[in-house]
């Protein structure tokens, strides 16, 4: 089955085909937490948790969405009222862009690259970051995530740089991907990030101690850099591709986060 078409089955399977379509998956302005709204039903906490998995599935070819599931799905166990009305909302919007989807084409560079962004301490329940990458092999985009990371981060730097760390792994797994298929790519893959104590801290050989918690990352980028086969490059916040992997953005942010990810239809 066709991405277009199951997304519309899915809208239509919840009653929303008759919705009014939104700009944006999620409000920029609301932030979800976990005691907000009554309690759901145990009819409606089952719907709630079908309709969620649908939306994940979604995401394997619709990273605008990746941002605005992952923040429901943390409510999976103690889903509210307000809950799935954030839900709807992304119904209502994926009802507006049934024909969206991602644009591959030729290309002749092999340059494998990514652009990594965190969302310091932005979960108000316990004050964990959300990490996003969208990592290129050429033009073309062929992975990304957004998650929220596993454990709580003392300061913005150690953040991103956690969220480096995922980021490299991937890169990694998919430069060894393309050696496998006998798919030529370039030897040095650019990493793009927005915070200039996270680009330091890869390219410092003293490792200090107040840096001591993320020691494994640390090593594991650093490494990566100091043989070469990783260049991270600073890049301003407002030019970010990642951003929208991290926090609710605004419709006009959106259209330029698709836009970069070469997301088209509508």
């Amino acid at each position: 089955m066709s991405q277009q078409r199951y997304a519309t089955d899915v809208v239509k399977q919840t009653n929303m085909w008759n919705c009014r379509p939104v700009d944006t998956p999620n409000s920029a302005s609301e932030k979800l937490s976990l005691n907000d709204g009554e309690k759901l039903g145990e009819t409606d906490s089952t719907k709630y948790r079908s309709v969620v998995g649908a939306l994940q599935y979604l995401t394997l070819t619709r990273p605008d969405l990746s941002f605005a599931v992952n923040k429901v799905c943390q409510f999976l166990h103690s889903s509210t009222i307000v809950h799935w009305s954030a839900v709807k909302r992304i119904l209502w919007y994926v009802k507006g862009t049934l024909g969206m989807g991602l644009q591959l084409r030729s290309s002749s560079s092999t340059l494998v690259s990514a652009f990594s962004d965190v969302d310091w301490a932005g979960c108000v329940d316990d004050r964990r970051s959300t990490r996003g990458f969208a990592v290129f092999f050429g033009p073309n985009l062929v992975t990304w995530s957004a998650r929220k990371q596993p454990t709580v981060s003392r300061s913005s730097t150690e953040a991103e740089y956690k969220s480096l760390a995922n980021a490299t792994a991937e890169m990694m797994w998919i430069q060894r991907l393309l050696t496998e298929l006998g798919i030529s790519h370039s030897p040095v893959a650019w990493l793009w990030c927005d915070n200039i104590g996270a680009k330091y801290l890869s390219a410092n050989p003293v490792f200090h101690a107040r840096t001591k918690h993320i020691e494994i990352d640390f090593h594991f980028v650093r490494e990566r850099v100091a043989q070469k086969p990783l260049d991270i490059r600073f890049i301003n916040t407002s030019d970010q591709v990642a951003d929208g992997f991290t926090k609710p953005i605004s419709a006009a942010k959106l259209r330029e986060f698709r836009f970069n990810l070469n997301l088209v239809g509508g």
